[in-house]
């Protein structure tokens, strides 16, 4: 399991009974979460007194119960600062368990710099939510393209960016369904040195596009590797779906690009090492043990 565990403003304070406890930046929220199985003790007192509480509806969706929680708040991740609030379907904009794929992609990314002063190394981020992932590779000093259908979504991700203090770092802010994107970027003959790839299970596009996870992933994935450079950095699979495993995933990559190599027009020639494992936070009252928190595909390219 690949351990975020070098958060300061985040802490996973406890689970149990389909609950999380969390310490986000000064406030303590309280979220459902359907892997949790197990019953808790609940010792620690704040589990009675949340800054909010997200309780999850019998019919679908949910609504948050706030006590005393500003409607929007920040925390930071090493030098990176994200701006958090309660946002429908429980989540607050970021997802700390990303952060062990930011410091992965950002320690490649930093190694090519310095390696090559003159490399331009430019990253495709498709999916690119709120942008944590955005930040982290143009903080590590990528030029990066943020490809989002929603437009809030990409004005959230713009102001995470000014935030960290990277408004004039060379980031392309785009609107648009993704699978169109990466069609109309491979006719333009363009390529990237990274890929990062977060799809959602079910989602629609700005024109009202349909998007289901299985139906679509690997034609889109089959795509997105042909924009790759002859030697690329890595490229970085994302799966929060219960049917796309830590295997699945590395099945799906290792095949996409076995299919690449049999193009002719395919420009890349690195050699690829696809891994794949579950992601985890550390859970502070259980010690040794990390929450699942999904998984996650990653090719390092040499």
């Amino acid at each position: 399991m690949w351990i975020a565990d070098q958060w300061k403003d985040y802490r996973l304070l406890d689970t149990g009974s389909g609950e999380r406890l969390e310490q986000w930046g000064d406030y303590v929220l309280i979220r459902p979460d359907p892997q949790i199985l197990w019953p808790g003790d609940r010792k620690n007192p704040l589990w009675n007194k949340p800054n909010a509480r997200y309780h999850r509806s019998k019919s679908g969706g949910g609504n948050w119960e706030i006590r005393s929680l500003p409607e929007v708040w920040s925390i930071s991740y090493r030098d990176l600062i994200f701006q958090l609030k309660p946002f429908s379907f429980k989540h607050t904009g970021l997802f700390p368990e990303q952060a062990v794929n930011w410091d992965w992609t950002g320690s490649l990314i930093k190694e090519a710099v310095k390696k090559d002063p003159d490399r331009e190394i430019r990253i495709l981020n498709l999916f690119a939510y709120t942008g944590g992932a955005t930040i982290a590779a143009a903080a590590a000093g990528a030029r990066v393209t943020h490809v989002d259908a929603a437009r809030g979504m990409v004005t959230w991700a713009h102001e995470n960016a000014i935030a960290s203090g990277l408004e004039d770092a060379p980031i392309r802010w785009i609107v648009d369904d993704c699978i169109k994107f990466v069609n109309r970027e491979i006719r333009r003959g363009n390529h990237y040195d990274g890929i990062i790839m977060d799809p959602p299970s079910y989602g629609r596009g700005p024109k009202g596009e349909i998007w289901k996870l299985e139906e679509e992933i690997y034609p889109l994935l089959a795509a997105s590797v042909k924009l790759l450079t002859e030697k690329p950095l890595f490229f970085l699979l994302n799966s929060y779906t219960t049917g796309l495993q830590a295997g699945v995933l590395k099945y799906l990559l290792t095949k996409a690009l076995d299919e690449l190599r049999e193009d002719p027009d395919a420009v890349l020639k690195a050699s690829a090492l696809v891994e794949a494992d579950e992601l985890g936070l550390p859970v502070e009252s259980s010690s040794g043990l990390a929450l699942p928190c999904g998984a996650s595909g990653r090719v390092t390219f040499s």
